[in-house]
């Protein structure tokens, strides 16, 4: 059984973290009794960038970047209704697909359309670079907040193809709907801040707020 770890006294509660680099401290601190050197930190830009590498300099873990992306409803971008990783692993919400009545025309469409924005994203963050190594490794896959879990669940079932000994997830902020569509997929799940309220948004958990732009990202990987 999956085990979930939270911060109790946080649970149900919003503005519970100054900003992103606070997050990642206290997850590190979480996490800091679970980890070895054979862990590896896979933050999924942009906005898990600051959090994991705060999570890496704190534990001296190696970092890396896992792509991916929703798939967004064609008239409320905002909302996505799956999620593709960078090799092209697809996972869809067939519930929400449904209520949307979204035909196969449409969704191809969109996830022609989100390869090429994820080949642009891998260009941009990755260059060259392979991805890591992860056969008998840790891999924690850490994002700055979890609304509906689908964007992790295409991450989580790309690294899993990759053969790591566990799979992590380390999120400052989830609802507690995405805690439960993940939890049978990986081994553990570090949250701090799990939320059970019908309207769920991750920038709630947050006092400091904004979207990181790309040089902002390519700037903390610099570092």
């Amino acid at each position: 059984m999956t085990k979930i770890i939270e911060m109790k006294e946080l649970r149900n509660k919003n503005y519970v973290f100054r900003d992103r680099v606070h997050a990642g401290e206290l997850l590190a601190s979480k996490l800091k009794p679970y980890v070895g050197k054979d862990s590896i930190v896979l933050a999924i830009p942009s906005g898990g960038v600051p959090i994991g590498s705060t999570i890496a300099k704190e534990l001296g873990l190696q970092m890396d970047l896992i792509i991916v992306r929703k798939l967004p409803i064609p008239y409320n971008t905002e909302a996505g209704f799956g999620s593709m990783s960078w090799n092209e692993e697809v996972k869809l919400n067939e519930k929400l697909v449904e209520q949307l009545q979204l035909s196969d025309h449409e969704i191809d469409s969109i996830i022609r359309d989100v390869k090429s924005e994820l080949d642009k994203r891998m260009e941009i963050f990755r260059g060259n670079r392979p991805f890591p190594e992860l056969k008998g490794k840790t891999a924690i896959i850490v994002d700055d907040g979890l609304a509906s879990g689908y964007t992790l669940l295409a991450a989580i079932s790309s690294v899993k193809g990759l053969s790591p000994a566990r799979i992590i997830v380390a999120v400052p902020t989830a609802s507690k709907n995405a805690v439960d569509l993940l939890a049978p997929y990986v081994d553990e799940i570090f949250c701090l801040n799990i939320r059970e309220t019908k309207i769920f948004a991750v920038a709630d958990a947050y006092q400091e707020w904004h979207d990181l732009t790309q040089q902002e990202v390519l700037k903390l990987l610099g570092k």
